[in-house]
């Protein structure tokens, strides 16, 4: 039996430990490493498998840096109940000393198979002496072998980290990443054996330290109000888009922690360095920050400054509640502040936050502009309050966010893969309450990450006390992980609508994760209208008017779910066309449409529609065209307009499809396109590929090229021409293009239209978009796929490896094309010289 050396070492009349009983866990694999004092101090590396804990010894305990290869002495099976064992083996028994749990969670092959697959490789793996493991723990994430060595003793292995995107290239010391009022180290220090001191805490180069501060500071909160407002009795600051930190600094050294008491110093000790220029003794409120390329703070950087060092970090620094050895919180605002310039040093990490005063109306238009997070108004005579949200303070955001719980989440539908969406609660007493969920806000390689980082915490209950209802089946976990999302409005019932995943928030507690609070602050506002009382309430919207100018548009059914796997509603997809409008215009206006509807969803058959024009209001202009095919007149509309936009998705167009050449001269394309357009066989990085040939035949003609995402699987290559040629004379120009290109490419590559003729593994380079009549969706056009992605213009340069055009989303153009303007608007300019292009080529 697996057990028997097991049982046969421990008298289980004296010892806690399980008896040794073979059993199996219900779904996934688990995995636990224990931190075992007994004549010496190591940690227990335990896998399940086959109804038994498989174990080694690992005297220096796992590592995050490939680099180190851990020695690991393989022990006895242990029971499978064993993983939950901590505390104490007595005197006189195998192992007698001290088991704590330093890290668990789930584990798989590296193809991530089903659990009984999965336990045929790893037992194949380990009889080879070559085990091969994905671990979704707390601690240790990612790949990992565990490798025999030859001849050596039978029990001798290695550890070893895979280098991936949870590997690490700093020092990675095991106890540096365990709490320091752990058992065993209280055992330790009890016993005179140095531990870490609790008042001063030394940065150490490691990640994903849990360590939390047994006493500080909670700082003050600020309630929340929806309008900026100007009063000259209050200041205005910036609202950062970071982490809330509090520093004290004293001659025994620094703290910086969040506002849960979380050590920062490990995580940020370039910010550590530069406080230790602050003199005095004080204690300091502030938010840390990650800046991009703009100068703006982004939060994902800084969630993931571990892989963004090279990138600015900030500390802006608004109050003070402590210097030297006087409390300074009995003081007013503008006299903390005034005392706190004197005192910052300031350089390129540490910030003194300034404020302005009176005016928060044009503050709040300002950082709106800068596409900030938002303002924060503070009375300058206001006290500082630690631990306490009070109308003193009160912030005002561009957006509604919400903190949630993360529950659970659902299975993927359509194409999509990992989960589908997420299920949000908030706490309710001791109780969680269920408040909707949310599939969108993710890329691909974040819905892995998000995936992987739930694993460790699935659980088979629901933690909900009520029943939970949802579309696909759920999983459940333990809810540990908060997260951030944006919404429109909370219904009637407490349920946010239209959340949007933004982030995980490491720094809050789960305890206090509330609802917002609904109801405004009231405000007397002194400014225009003495005495007001400011507040709103949110409507509850299922249609609306959208007025544009003289132009009013009637929309309904604007919760209808376009989307499902993504929770991307008909609403959305009106509010992602009117803040993009001023982008797709120049590429729809004066172009005849073929309107292609999905009025029902993605998910149910859509339809095209050519002859549009005739129930159209007057606001919508059109353009008949006469039709060789069916002999008669077909009124096209043309979308010169955000109202007739507007209208387009009213009627169920999420895709705009304009032709080619305008109104202006229907047989004059501005453009020549070539649609690399894969077959299911194909990978995405061969259309890379046929992309990047493409431009250099280009380049060789002397002709200038852009390309976009398709917003599915493929890339459309345009060329202008600014109407200065026919259809007849670009297509055949695109066909020479697209000979010369696939005859570098002659393994995957084919001009053959014909489905069955090419098969299901060539890439067919599609001249014949050059028609007149034809259509492709147009640029910043959302596609009816899962995942709502975005037909995207790229630069050349990001045309490589890596590239996915599912990392273009309804959640993100926006910010991208504010970072990197409208890269595709020389589509529409300068035409090429087709006679030297020919020429060039020897054509």
């Amino acid at each position: 039996m697996a057990l028997t050396l097991y049982n046969k070492k421990r008298n289980f009349d004296e010892t806690s430990e399980p008896s040794g009983k073979l059993k199996k866990s219900a779904s996934k694999l688990e995995f636990v490493v224990q931190r075992h004092k007994a004549s010496r101090l190591h940690y227990d590396f335990r896998l399940e498998m086959n109804g038994v804990l498989k174990s080694w010894a690992v005297p220096k305990g796992p590592s995050l840096n490939p680099r180190d290869k851990r020695l690991a002495m393989m022990v006895e099976d242990h029971p499978y109940d064993y993983k939950n064992f901590k505390g104490v083996i007595p005197e006189g028994n195998y192992g007698a000393g001290i088991v704590e749990i330093w890290d668990s969670g789930t584990y798989a092959d590296l193809e991530n198979s089903p659990k009984e697959t999965a336990e045929k490789k790893l037992k194949a793996g380990l009889k080879a002496g070559n085990l091969k493991v994905q671990l979704f723990g707390k601690k240790l994430k990612g790949e990992f072998a565990l490798v025999k060595l030859k001849g050596k003793e039978d029990n001798s292995w290695l550890l070893i980290k895979h280098n991936d995107t949870y590997a690490v290239d700093a020092d990675y010391n095991s106890e540096e990443v365990t709490p320091w009022n752990s058992p065993i180290n209280k055992w330790l220090a009890e016993n005179q054996v140095k531990k870490p001191s609790k008042k001063k805490l030394i940065p150490v180069p490691t990640q994903n330290l849990d360590r939390k501060l047994e006493r500080f500071i909670k700082p003050m909160l600020a309630s929340e109000t929806e309008e900026a407002f100007d009063d000259d009795e209050w200041l205005f600051e910036i609202k950062w888009d970071g982490y809330r930190a509090i520093c004290e600094k004293n001659k025994n050294g620094i703290l910086l922690y969040s506002r849960n008491g979380l050590n920062f110093l490990p995580k940020y000790p370039v910010v550590a360095d530069q406080l230790r220029n602050i003199r005095e003794d004080v204690i300091i409120d502030g938010e840390i920050v990650v800046v991009n390329d703009e100068g703006q703070p982004e939060f994902q950087l800084l969630q993931h400054y571990s892989e963004n060092k090279d990138r600015p970090i900030r500390y802006y620094i608004f109050d003070l509640l402590k210097l030297n050895k006087h409390d300074t919180t009995g003081l007013s605002l503008l006299e903390r502040k005034e005392l706190l310039q004197k005192i910052i040093p300031e350089n390129e990490v540490i910030k003194y936050a300034d404020h302005i005063l009176e005016h928060g109306k044009s503050f709040f238009k300002v950082s709106e502009e800068k596409n900030l997070e938002g303002i924060l108004a503070k009375k300058t005579t206001s006290k500082y309050y630690p631990g306490r949200r009070t109308p003193d303070w009160l912030k005002i955001k561009h957006h509604k966010t919400q903190e949630a719980i993360i529950a659970g989440y659902t299975e993927p539908a359509g194409g999509r893969k990992y989960f589908g969406a997420l299920i949000l609660a908030i706490k309710n007493g001791k109780e969680l309450k269920y408040i909707g969920h949310t599939g969108t806000g993710f890329n691909y390689s974040s819905l892995k990450e998000m995936y992987e980082t739930l694993q460790p915490l699935v659980q088979e209950k629901s933690p909900f006390g009520e029943k939970i209802k949802t579309n696909m089946p759920v999983t459940w976990v333990k809810p540990e992980l908060i997260c951030e999302v944006k919404y429109s409005e909370i219904t009637a019932d407490g349920k946010l609508r239209h959340p949007v995943y933004l982030h995980l928030r490491e720094d809050k507690n789960v305890d206090e994760v509330k609802m917002t609070n609904n109801k405004p602050v009231k405000l007397k506002v002194k400014k225009d209208t003495p005495g007001k009382i400011v507040e709103k309430n949110i409507p509850t919207e299922t249609e609306k008017t959208f007025t544009f100018g003289k132009s009013k548009v009637n929309v309904t059914n604007l919760n209808k779910v376009f989307f499902p796997g993504d929770g991307v509603t008909k609403g959305d997809v009106i509010n992602y066309y009117i803040s993009m409008s001023r982008y797709i215009l120049p590429y729809l206006e004066g172009r005849p449409e073929s309107l292609l509807r999905n009025p029902n969803g993605i998910h149910s058959k859509g339809f095209f529609q050519k002859d549009a024009a005739g129930a159209a209001p007057a606001f919508v202009k059109h353009q008949k065209v006469f039709s060789e095919s069916t002999k008669k007149q077909i009124d096209y509309i043309v979308c010169d307009n955000e109202a007739t936009l507007t209208y387009l998705n009213n009627l169920g167009c999420i895709e705009f499809n304009p032709w080619h050449s305008t109104v202006e001269d229907l047989n004059m394309p501005d453009y020549l396109i070539i649609d690399i357009d894969p077959s299911e066989k194909n990978t995405f990085q061969q259309v890379i590929e046929v992309a990047n040939v493409v431009k250099q035949v280009l380049d060789k003609a002397g002709a200038i090229s852009y390309c976009k995402t398709s917003g599915a699987s493929g890339i459309h290559v345009y060329v202008p021409t600014a109407k200065k040629y026919t259809y007849d004379q670009v297509k055949d120009f695109a066909y020479i293009i697209s000979i010369l290109a696939s005859d570098e490419l002659k393994g995957f590559t084919t001009l053959e239209r014909n489905l069955q003729k090419r098969g299901h593994s060539h890439i067919y380079m599609d001249y014949l978009q050059n028609r007149k009549g034809q259509t492709i969706s147009a640029v910043y056009s959302l596609r009816p796929k899962d995942g709502a992605t975005v037909s995207t213009p790229l630069l050349w340069k990001e045309v490589k490896t890596g590239l996915t055009p599912r990392d273009f989303t309804i959640h993100n153009i926006e910010a991208r094309i504010k970072k990197t303007g409208d890269i595709f608007k020389g589509v529409l300019g300068k035409g090429i010289d087709l006679q030297k292009c020919l020429k060039k080529l020897g054509a």
